[in-house]
Order: structure tokens, then C-alpha cells, then sequence
């Protein structure tokens, strides 16, 4: 190949190697694209669910009395096993870090003669340990009572804690559940054509 073609044959090369770019970068001006946002679809999802998906996530509360009557005594002295570093649950058992537990439903806030308490605690030391407050000390010690003594975290799952307080009540407390509240009545649905039939043979 003498240096005429070879210079014919680079030159052809080279000019479709330019073609091609040139076209590329022209294509690209054309049909410049973003880069697609993450967050669109979610944005979209929630406007397209209303008002409502939001209302729909959130939980409903369930009133305690439900829970205590769905509990299982089982499933709380499983849950109960959290507690066992700082208190013991048997009738005339010793106090460990925590005071014992044996009959606390029903018993007053401080209930252990000659434990230590927490000046918080003293200071409700007439008030009873219902449900009600049980369950707000164990979901919550230095929350609900604050200044207590007690360093345990807490129980966040209702059900969880209403297992636990069924079986602290099985304890020597045997106190009666609070009555579930009563399910709220559906509207009154109108009269089935059916009933009107006969004043309308009258």
C-alpha cells in the first residue's frame, strides 16, 4: 500500500470517527434528559393516596382493657424475665436492686417495707398500682415518675405489657380486669324496603 491509499484510507477513518461524535453530541443536544428524581414517585404516591394514607399508617390506639382481656398469663411470665435482674416475683422474696413484686397490683407505690425508695416514689407512696399505672411505669419508669430510682428502659409494646401485668396480677393480686369498653354502635341503617311493603298494601 503506497502512502496515497494509506493517506485515503486514515482520512476515511478519521472522517467517520468525526461523523460520528458530531451526530452523538447532536443527539444529545436534542434530547437533553434529567436525571429522574428519586422522590418524584413517592411525592406522586402520597398526593394520589390523599389525605387519608396518612390517617390510615397511624395506629390505633387500643384502650388498655382490651389489651388485658386479649393477654396471656404464658406470654407475660416469658416477658417478665426482663425483670428478674432487679426484682424477684415469689411471695416473701427478697429485694435485689428493685423491691419484690409478688401482690403488686393493687399494693400501694411503696410497698416493701424497710426497701430503699426513691424520694419520686416515697412521695406517691399512698397511691395504688392499678393497671392504669402499672402500665404507664412500665412503659416509661422515669417518664411517668421522674426522679425514680429505676433504670429499666421500658416496654414499648402495649400487648406486651398487658401480658406482663396479667400475669403480675396472677401473683397473689388477682385483682378484676377493667371491663373492654363497648364497641361503638353503627348508624342506624334505614328501614328495608321490605318492611314498608305491607302499609304500602294497606
Amino acid at each position: 500500500m503506497d502512502s496515497f491509499e494509506f493517506n485515503k484510507f486514515a482520512g476515511a477513518v478519521l472522517g467517520s470517527v468525526l461523523f460520528i461524535l458530531a451526530v452523538s453530541m447532536l443527539a444529545d443536544a436534542l434530547y437533553e434528559t434529567e436525571e429522574a428524581n428519586p422522590q418524584a414517585y413517592a411525592v406522586a404516591a402520597l398526593e394520589e393516596g390523599g389525605e387519608g394514607g396518612g390517617a390510615a399508617e397511624e395506629a390505633k390506639e387500643v384502650p388498655l382493657a382490651t389489651l388485658l382481656a386479649q393477654a396471656d398469663v404464658a406470654r407475660g411470665e416469658k416477658a417478665s424475665k426482663k425483670c428478674t435482674a432487679c426484682h424477684t416475683f415469689e411471695e416473701g422474696g427478697p429485694a435485689r436492686i428493685g423491691p419484690n413484686l409478688y401482690a403488686i397490683v393493687g399494693a400501694k407505690h411503696a410497698h416493701m417495707a424497710g426497701f430503699a425508695y426513691s424520694a419520686a416514689m416515697q412521695e406517691k407512696s399512698s397511691e395504688i398500682w392499678n393497671f392504669e399505672e402499672l402500665d404507664h411505669f412500665i412503659a416509661d419508669p422515669r417518664g411517668y415518675i421522674p426522679g425514680t430510682a429505676m433504670s429499666f428502659a421500658g416496654i414499648k409494646k402495649p400487648q406486651e405489657r398487658a401480658d406482663l401485668l396479667v400475669y403480675l396480677n396472677s401473683l397473689g393480686s388477682n385483682q378484676p380486669l377493667p371491663e373492654p369498653p363497648a364497641e361503638e354502635a353503627a348508624p342506624a341503617e334505614e328501614a328495608p324496603a321490605a318492611e314498608e311493603a305491607p302499609a304500602a298494601a294497606e
